[in-house]
């Protein structure tokens, strides 16, 4: 909730609004209100526990973060926002992109409780976090993507760094991986089918009726079931090109 401190013998506190209402602080409503509204993320200055100032800072939205968005939906992706920033900053924002589900000022635990819970619903989830408040979260989701500017605890928790911190290299990671399972599939059912047929005709499941599967014929198939799995799985090299 915030940051706390001594100065001159004075008690120092850089806060948020959730703690000024917890603690019962008096302070600006209407110009936290309108602030909010305008998609800033809101801090007071306590001194003593008594509010003296107010600092309003907005992130820029990166250009291609709408067009970001809306690829992910067409792929079937569902965003969700996870914010420790107030509920107006957060709503505001999430209108700009297209997201509907936005859960607001929450504290590091309750990103990981959220997550925990798609979990339990039994979907799938890709957390993409930078700070040390979405450690938790990285760490608790299927798939935790860190941006490489971010802090050290978020990469070390995260299974995927975005090195050049551009959050619209996810659909980048995204397609190849898509395109990987589907080769593992493919190879899996290469080689299975093989071993399914193939198997129990040099068993001599069919040698009743006069066809039977020669050991050397049978070795040489296999050389060539392992050929044909190995360039299915380079076609993806050849794609990217």
């Amino acid at each position: 909730m915030g940051l706390a401190g001594k100065y001159e013998g004075n008690e120092i506190e850089v806060v948020n609004a959730a703690y000024l209402d917890k603690q019962g602080v008096a302070y600006d409503v209407e110009a936290f209100r309108a602030l909010s509204e305008e998609g800033n993320s809101i801090s007071f200055l306590l001194e003593n526990e008594k509010a003296v100032g107010m600092v309003a800072q907005g992130d820029r939205i990166k250009k291609n973060a709408k067009t970001m968005v809306e690829a992910l939906k067409k792929q079937g992706v569902v965003p969700v926002m996870l914010t420790g920033d107030n509920e107006a900053a957060a709503r505001s924002v999430a209108r700009q992109l297209g997201i509907a589900d936005v859960h607001a000022a929450l504290l590091p635990d309750d990103k990981e409780k959220i997550i925990r819970q798609y979990e339990e619903q039994g979907k799938v989830v890709m957390m993409v976090g930078d700070g040390i408040n979405d450690a938790p979260s990285l760490a608790r989701a299927d798939i935790g993507i860190a941006i490489g500017a971010g802090t050290d605890v978020a990469i070390d928790s995260a299974d995927v760094v975005l090195v050049r911190s551009d959050p619209a290299d996810i659909l980048k990671f995204l397609t190849p991986a898509r395109r990987t399972s589907r080769k593992m599939v493919q190879n899996l059912w290469w080689g299975a089918g093989y071993n399914i047929v193939a198997i129990p005709l040099a068993a001599g499941v069919l040698a009743p009726i006069g066809i039977l599967l020669d050991p050397a014929v049978g070795a040489a198939l296999m050389s060539v079931s392992t050929v044909v799995v190995a360039l299915n799985a380079l076609t993806l090299r050849l794609k990217d090109k």
